[in-house]
């Protein structure tokens, strides 16, 4: 008795095949090499074409390959590595990632795409916001912990969890030096808060979110101007917090009013105060771990869902610093 077959067409109209298919179709072919079934693009469609299960893992694939496609305009070939792997369910992948593509709730849903975790650090992450009222995620660069953390507070809104949503970070490294730049405020603090705007943007439309910055109900601020506020019924961000000091950190958790939520992102390897200064972030994981309502998340380069270089990159710094400190402590010991 011959096998069952299947045929599903795939459309791609309108998107660039250079960067989702690959250069010489690369990306398709490394696709294609672990399956059995038939699978081509032909015009507008990628045609696939075998066994039932391997044409419903493919079409998995290409659908979570085309999201990624349509929210960041490029796939890489690490991103093909990751998607295959949550497909396959291949556990030595080296990524961190789930079994199953849909183990992993959605946060948000927008025009293009859905913001779900990517890695199982970032679905702790997502849990543990849920069922704490202060929750501390530090990790490296392109872990997700600040994008995340925006849709998780573009969600709440959404859902009237909260009235509002407040992101903070402190300008101009640590001490807020305002004053010497040219511009009025808004112009002074713009660069440094871009990035959240920018997560915004990607997740509001541009009518909707110039309607809520305009009515305050959304607001990006400089750490500085928090200072005497009460945040009730609010979803509060604090972003780059490894560059506060522990002054600026307490008062940034006492402005924590009811029935609101906060995160604290930043990465400790990247600290930019002074010489001799203490983080405050650094300082807060010593004296609030055990109290209950707060948690920590720390994630690593396992989770960076950026280019696949920057888990490398990661990876090399922290085996420079870690050799140099090493190094160090010799010389110290043969003095």
């Amino acid at each position: 008795m011959a096998k069952r077959t299947v045929e599903k067409k795939i459309d791609i109209g309108g998107v660039d095949q250079t960067i989702l298919l690959g250069f010489g179709d690369q990306l398709l072919k490394k696709i294609s090499a672990e399956f059995n079934a038939n699978v081509v693009a032909r015009g507008t469609q990628i045609i696939l074409k075998g066994a039932p299960e391997e044409v419903a893992k493919l079409e998995r694939i290409f659908t979570e390959l085309l999201m990624l496609y349509h929210r960041n305009q490029q796939v890489h070939e690490s991103d093909v590595d990751t998607i295959m792997a949550v497909v396959l369910g291949n556990k030595n992948h080296k990524q961190k990632v789930a079994e199953e593509p849909n183990q992993f709730d959605a946060i948000l849903f927008t025009k293009d795409t859905a913001v779900k975790p990517r890695t199982v650090g970032q679905a702790k992450y997502f849990e543990t916001v849920k069922n704490n009222d202060l929750t501390f995620v530090i990790g490296p660069a392109g872990t997700g912990k600040t994008y995340l953390a925006v849709a998780m507070a573009v969600a709440h809104l959404r859902d009237r969890q909260v009235s509002r949503i407040v992101l903070a970070r402190p300008a101009v490294e640590a001490g807020e030096s305002l004053g010497y730049l040219p511009g009025d405020l808004l112009e002074k603090v713009d660069p440094y808060l871009r990035p959240l705007y920018d997560a915004l943007g990607d997740m509001l439309p541009p009518e909707k979110l110039q309607r809520y910055l305009e009515t305050r109900v959304i607001e990006v601020v400089p750490l500085a101007y928090m200072r005497g506020r009460t945040l009730n019924n609010a979803f509060v961000i604090l972003d780059e917090a490894q560059n506060t000091t522990p002054s600026q950190m307490k008062m940034f958790l006492t402005r924590l009013g009811l029935h609101s939520k906060a995160i604290v992102t930043g990465d400790i390897t990247q600290i930019d105060l002074p010489p001799g200064s203490e983080s405050g972030l650094v300082q807060a994981t010593r004296i609030l771990y055990d109290i209950p309502g707060i948690a920590f998340v720390y994630l690593d380069e396992a989770d960076v869902v950026r280019h696949r270089l920057v888990r490398e990159i990661i990876r090399a710094y922290t085996l420079y610093e870690h050799s140099s400190k090493s190094s160090d402590l010799d010389e110290h010991e043969t003095e």
